[in-house]
């Protein structure tokens, strides 16, 4: 479960890094949430396409990418209205 939230928090940290911007949701909890997002994310896309196994899950860099696209994701909503941005 430490592992879970470890690689979250630095694959979510990551991802908010490579993509900057005023809609990022911000506060540790929530950078744990994109990482670990986006690491479910990523290992459905990865099992949907062959690419992993039923027992198998996305590593550290597909992680990543999947929290980027989360992110991308979150921020097209708030610009679109959809959600709010709390941090206003």
């Amino acid at each position: 479960m430490l592992y879970v939230l470890i690689v979250g928090f630095v694959a979510g940290l990551l991802a908010r890094l490579l993509s900057p911007g005023p809609n990022n949701p911000s506060g540790f909890i929530m950078t744990i949430v994109l990482g670990i997002l986006g690491a479910f994310l990523a290992t459905a896309v990865g099992q949907a396409i062959g690419h992993y196994g039923p027992n198998e899950g996305a590593g550290f860099i597909t992680a990543t990418i999947g929290a980027v696209v989360v992110l991308f994701i979150w921020n097209r909503l708030v610009a679109s209205g959809t959600i709010r941005d709390f941090n206003r």
